[in-house]
């Protein structure tokens, strides 16, 4: 029995010695989220806030903007480069002001549904049908402002000859999309 204790109190021993190397070797367990516990709204940090409340595209519209069709702020910020005319420009001018006071309104009201999420997990008042609700209201509002955005992506190839498409993309870098001359008009 003696011998068995020995044996017993060697292997443990051995174990013992040997944690700290074993926990050395597993993966280190802080959360990529650590320090974002201090925001105000946990899932979104101060600059998509402050995007969102300034209607900013915060990447809504990749999908048109990759795909050849620019938006109306990157044409705003080429408009020398690009050689728009005082006409295209002025419609372009419209186009931006419509679709960033939208998504300005759109924008402070996602802030704001995230702001409600965070202080109901915060309360300890979340339940599975609030969260239902909440998480389903954030979507759709983060949906509506995506649409505000490819929606006036959507209208500037009519705004461009087929030409300014072009080296709208070249100087963006994107190269000729095969897309980009098929929608200008």
């Amino acid at each position: 029995m003696h011998a068995l204790a020995g044996v017993v109190t060697l292997v443990m021993g051995a174990l013992l010695a040997a944690a700290p190397a074993v926990a050395a070797d597993r993966h280190d367990h802080r959360s990529a989220y650590a320090g974002e516990e201090t925001r105000a709204i946990k899932a979104l940090s101060p600059q998509d806030v402050d995007d969102l409340l300034n209607g900013r595209g915060w990447g809504f519209a990749k999908s048109a903007e990759l795909n050849g069709m620019p938006g109306p702020a990157h044409l705003l910020e080429m408009a020398d480069e690009i050689a728009l005319s005082p006409e295209q420009r002025r419609k372009i001018e419209a186009l931006f002001a419509e679709m960033q006071a939208e998504a300005k309104a759109l924008g402070r009201t996602y802030v704001d549904l995230e702001r409600r999420l965070d202080q109901a997990f915060a309360d300890g008042a979340i339940t599975p049908e609030t969260l239902t609700e909440q998480v389903t209201a954030i979507a759709e509002m983060r949906g509506r402002l995506r649409l505000v955005h490819l929606r006036a992506h959507l209208k500037t190839p009519d705004l461009l000859t087929p030409h300014r498409m072009v080296l709208y993309n070249r100087l963006r870098v994107y190269g000729s999309p095969a897309g980009a001359h098929h929608h200008a008009h």
